[in-house]
């Protein structure tokens, strides 16, 4: 058998078009909550990426369940609340086989503008009882303050969030983008249950000193964009091939040189992928999930077919060979590009 090929075993669940995964889960920090090994990410449902099919979105949704997959992501400011009430209506009748998480903290004006971060205590608890009609819920299972609110103190903002546990309307908490520091001075207040950051084979930086902090902590590390935006999974040649209205085409990885240049770590993946038997958006995934048990990526999606392809990442093992050729050809920091525009990088790592 090829070095690099799939074992044996786990040939039969990789073959095309859509492989039926095998679910396995994983424990939410150091409680005693199993979440699917990979989650599901709604926020393209309702924007960003193109236009949607709310049905498709539903019908995705439901499909995840099917599958076991039962942690679900959304956030107030997708689509300013719109993804929240989509999910809301595909969970109804169906909210015991899902653990929801929602965020709050990103602030829209009327035209969709992005004006900042609120981390302010009545703030938090506004925002929370918004979400909790929207959703159509009465307790959110994870709350996440969205971005950290440079201008108060992280003691304020998850003092509030930590209120909300006591009052029954939130389980747990979590951060988004946030910095070892604030982690840490969050984590005292109120334990803090998952991290949610960006975290792929082309944005590695919480390996520095992130994710080292979450398991000295016990946090669980929720990475979103684990398929670097769509673009690991190999269906983009050129920017033009995205929707005229698609936020990505502002991203600085997607544009001009940058996009040349990463197109050769979207070939490796692809070529790793073809070895393997399994796609490049599996490659990518179980890359993932193979660096540590309390890793849960949530690849964003809308489509059913892309939703069965992704969970199937949970099934493809990936050798300690495999790992060392990987980080061989696309070592850490070799995505040309910041993650965002540079406003929006005054955000991350706060």
């Amino acid at each position: 058998m090829d070095f690099y090929s799939c074992a044996i075993s786990l040939k039969p669940l990789l073959l095309p078009p859509h492989p039926i995964a095998i679910m396995e889960y994983r424990s939410l920090g150091q409680s005693q909550e199993q979440l699917s090994a990979i989650g599901l990410g709604c926020m393209g449902m309702s924007e960003f990426y193109g236009p949607g099919d709310e049905q498709e979105s539903i019908n995705t949704i439901h499909r995840a369940l099917d599958l076991g997959m039962n942690f679900l992501d959304t956030a107030d400011v997708y689509g300013r609340g719109k993804n929240e009430e989509l999910v809301g209506r595909a969970i109804k009748g169906r909210r015991d086989e899902v653990f929801l998480a929602t965020k709050f903290g990103n602030v829209r004006d009327a035209s969709g503008a992005f004006v900042g971060v609120n981390g302010n205590p009545d703030y938090v608890k506004r925002a929370c009882d918004a979400s909790l009609k929207r959703l159509g819920i009465e307790v959110i299972d994870l709350y996440y303050q969205h971005r950290v609110d440079a201008t108060v103190p992280i003691e304020e903002t998850v003092g509030a969030m930590a209120t909300l546990v006591e009052q029954g309307k939130v389980r747990y908490l979590g951060l988004s983008e946030a910095s070892e520091r604030t982690i840490r001075r969050a984590h005292d207040v109120h334990p803090i249950s998952a991290l949610q950051t960006e975290y792929s084979l082309w944005t590695r930086d919480p390996e520095q000193d992130v994710l080292p902090a979450c398991r000295e902590l016990g946090i669980a590390f929720v990475a979103y964009s684990p398929l670097g935006r769509g673009f690991l999974t190999g269906r983009f040649q050129r920017p033009e091939d995205l929707d005229k209205n698609d936020w990505r085409r502002q991203n600085p990885r997607f544009q001009d040189e940058n996009f040349r240049k990463n197109m050769a770590i979207a070939d490796a993946v692809k070529q790793l992928a073809r070895e393997k038997s399994c796609t490049p958006a599996q490659l990518a995934l179980a890359w993932l999930l193979a660096q540590g048990d309390d890793i849960i990526p949530i690849p964003g999606t809308k489509r059913v077919k892309y939703l069965e392809e992704n969970s199937a990442a949970v099934n493809l093992r990936l050798t300690p060979q495999d790992l060392a050729r990987i980080d061989q050809q696309i070592p850490a920091g070799a995505a040309a590009g910041t993650r965002y525009p540079e406003p929006g990088m005054k955000f991350v790592n706060v």
